[in-house]
């Protein structure tokens, strides 16, 4: 009987929910076999006992069995409800799967609330590595958006939403040995919550940013307001749509003929315009060039070198407000587009095709293109050495933003503020193209320079979602009313480490913990970040889904290795100025494929990533390798509240010297040594030569200038 009802309600399911399981089905065929899925909605029972090609046993939650119309659905499957909470209620499940039968199971417990992955009990992982049992995570996606989630109001509900059942390839989790039972217990769950964190992540569609946006505004609806800048202007999907179809036909055709992949500069602030040209040029294969306006004449002539960029899109005001005319009248051979002139140019016939074909068939617009061709170039902040053009294709992007989806639970009802300038890889992805692709509200300011202003917006927009360097973090917290961010769910800091005084500033101050992350450039960039579900002070969190690291040791250096990265978020490769235009692909001792960072980090046995310094930054001083940031760690903590920062000069007798910058008038080498002695700082971390200054030199994106701070250190 209960064959005859699936086989009645599978096709009027597959029919009306326009059902896609991917995957491969013979996976199903281990015994002992636990299947684990993320639980959107009151749906996911039926749907997943009507197209897994096995008779399972469902593993539900007590408090859903409560719930009348999924009792009323329970009738057609086996089951069995337990509480997660209780420990004892897991040996039914271990006795379940010793008789071979396949098992359900919801290791969230409950439906989800955020759209996101909730807490992971112990209890299911616990199960598994008990019985050997052989795991396969099956993805749901689109019951959320159905009536029968539990998704706040605000998130777009459909009747009858497209389906997709993802299953993907088996696991195991292993129990480690020794250590107490609860230990134990801890660990197996720890490795079940990653497991459902990579099942989110590697079940992400293949496509290209355009492809996303369209997916949004089908998901979202083209009314939804989504975006604000400074012009105090509410965009919808819909106005974001109109302008990256409208600006990508008017750069177009005043650019002139271009091939596919050509390189177009874009020397603009955060505004939504910025945002639908990066989109609209995408889709006509054309490759957004964000040119760092902070930079200097000589970057951004490098920058057009090593891109072979032809031809620069800008604004006027921004020109003028920026005081940007000397520097682009330097760029020799390069093209100047102006916004204010391309709409000047838009005439009826334009207006016609937006309105009568572009908006009606967007998709249409896009031509033909692979996610591993090139979304953006980015270019490195320079902080060491010459710029370099980061070419990041839409797969990197977009895998970088399912990462961060995967672990972090941001959802339709958070707003996000974002100042970080949209050149910077941290204020593109994550700041700017995660909420817009994702259907939460952002506000986009264009310097994150001003301190007093940044936490009155937050305050007045009620923002839930701030991203900020140590240095900017800093400096808001110093300037803000207690109560200006009282709204804020997450603030993360990236670019440059975490300042110890910034994180306990912002604790004391506003009650708020700092979820510090790690990246670079070349990785679109979130390496790794603290999460609420895993956070270890001191560290910055654990990798993300789906990237793979290896350390290798460097000589003098210990304990840890230089970190060497792969995965689907690192960059195409590098354009650099000595070989323009030629693309050179990422390589490094680890293989091809593999990035080196430059950094040396430890990673403990939990996973989580602490970072001990760059291979740049020490200093070799009598034979022996000296942190500069161990320095700067010392300088911190002894004269907390100002800013410092080291560097090292050439020196006769011990090779080279160190040379401390600080703010603070009153910091001595006795202090120093004082802090040094009570921490287990070695002695030679303290610096002889310390150096007056009245601000650090600082780039655009807010990380020290160190460049400079090595050409003052030679002449101290």
């Amino acid at each position: 009987m209960r064959n005859l009802i699936r086989a009645l309600l599978r096709p009027l399911a597959r029919l009306l929910f326009r059902v896609r399981v991917q995957g491969d089905a013979d996976v199903f065929n281990a015994s002992p076999l636990l299947i684990v899925a993320n639980h959107e909605s009151f749906l996911d029972g039926l749907l997943l006992g009507l197209f897994l090609p096995v008779d399972p046993v469902f593993v539900v939650h007590t408090g859903i069995v409560a719930n009348p119309w999924f009792r009323l659905l329970l009738r057609g499957v086996d089951h069995l409800a337990v509480d997660p909470t209780n420990p004892m209620a897991m040996k039914r499940v271990v006795k379940l799967l010793e008789t071979g039968r396949p098992v359900v199971v919801f290791p969230e417990g409950r439906i989800t609330v955020t759209g996101s992955l909730m807490k992971v009990y112990d209890g299911p992982a616990f199960v598994a590595a008990r019985t050997r049992a052989t795991i396969v995570p099956v993805r749901l996606d689109g019951p959320a958006r159905s009536y029968f989630s539990r998704l706040s109001g605000r998130y777009p509900r459909r009747l009858l939403p497209k389906v997709t059942l993802s299953i993907q390839p088996p696991r195991r989790i292993d129990l480690p040995e020794g250590g107490s039972a609860k230990e134990r217990r801890r660990s197996a769950g720890e490795a079940m919550r990653r497991l459902m964190q990579e099942m989110l992540f590697a079940s992400r569609p293949q496509q290209t940013l355009y492809g996303a946006f369209c997916d949004a505004i089908a998901i979202h609806g083209r009314r939804r307001r989504l975006v604000e800048d400074m012009r105090q202007i509410e965009y919808s999907y819909n106005d974001l749509l109109k302008m990256a179809l409208m600006l990508a036909r008017l750069v177009l055709r005043a650019a002139g003929p271009a091939r596919d992949g050509d390189r177009i500069g874009l020397l603009l602030p955060n505004l939504a315009a910025t945002i639908a040209l990066i989109l609209g040029l995408g889709a006509r294969r054309r490759v957004p060039a964000m040119l760092n306006y902070t930079a200097g004449a000589d970057a951004l002539r490098s920058a057009c070198t090593a891109a072979e960029i032809g031809v620069v899109v800008t604004s006027r005001a921004f020109v003028e407000q920026a005081k940007l005319a000397d520097t682009l009248a330097g760029l020799q051979g390069v093209r100047v587009l102006y916004l204010e002139d391309l709409r000047a140019q838009a005439g009826l016939l334009d207006k016609l095709w937006l309105v009568a074909w572009a908006l009606r068939v967007p998709r249409w617009f896009e031509r033909s293109a692979s996610p591993e061709d090139a979304a953006v170039v980015l270019f490195t902040s320079g902080s060491e050495g010459k710029p370099k053009g980061v070419v990041l294709p839409h797969r990197a992007i977009l895998a970088n933003i399912a990462q961060i989806r995967a672990v972090v639970d941001f959802s339709v009802d958070d707003k996000f503020l974002n100042a970080l300038p949209v050149f910077h890889s941290f204020g593109l992805t994550a700041g700017t193209l995660l909420p817009v692709l994702t259907g939460c509200n952002l506000f986009l300011y264009p310097s994150p320079l001003h301190y007093r202003v940044i936490p009155e917006i937050a305050y007045d927009r009620n923002c839930t979602v701030l991203f900020g360097t140590s240095t900017f973090l800093g400096n808001y917290a110093k300037s803000a009313h207690p109560y200006d961010f009282y709204r804020l769910r997450y603030v993360v800091a990236g670019a440059e480490k975490l300042a110890e005084p910034v994180r306990n500033l912002w604790f004391e101050k506003f009650g708020l913990r700092i979820f510090e992350g790690y990246g670079a450039t070349e990785t679109a960039p979130v390496l790794a970040v603290n999460t609420p579900m895993a956070y270890r002070s001191g560290t910055v969190g654990q990798f993300l889904p789906g990237v793979e690291h290896c350390l290798i040791p460097v000589p003098g250096i210990d304990p840890g290795g230089l970190l060497h990265v792969r995965g689907p978020n690192v960059m195409a490769g590098y354009y650099r100025c000595e070989d323009p235009g030629v693309l050179e692909p990422p390589v490094s001792e680890a293989g091809d494929g593999w990035y080196a960072t430059g950094d040396i980090v430890e990673v403990d046995a939990d996973g989580f990533v602490r970072i001990v310094g760059r291979v740049k930054r020490f200093a070799k001083i009598a034979g022996e390798m000296v942190s500069l940031e161990a320095v700067e760690k010392l300088a911190n903590a002894a004269s907390p509240g100002f800013a410092h920062a080291a560097s090292s000069q050439a020196d006769e007798q011990k090779g080279e010297a160190l040379v401390l910058f600080t703010t603070d008038p009153e910091l001595g080498r006795e202090a120093l040594q004082a802090k040094a002695r009570e921490t287990g700082t070695a002695e030679l971390a303290v610096p002889r030569k310390i150096v007056l200054v009245d601000g650090l030199p600082l780039l655009g994106t807010g990380k020290t200038d160190y460049v400079t701070l090595k050409r003052m250190a030679e002449a101290a």
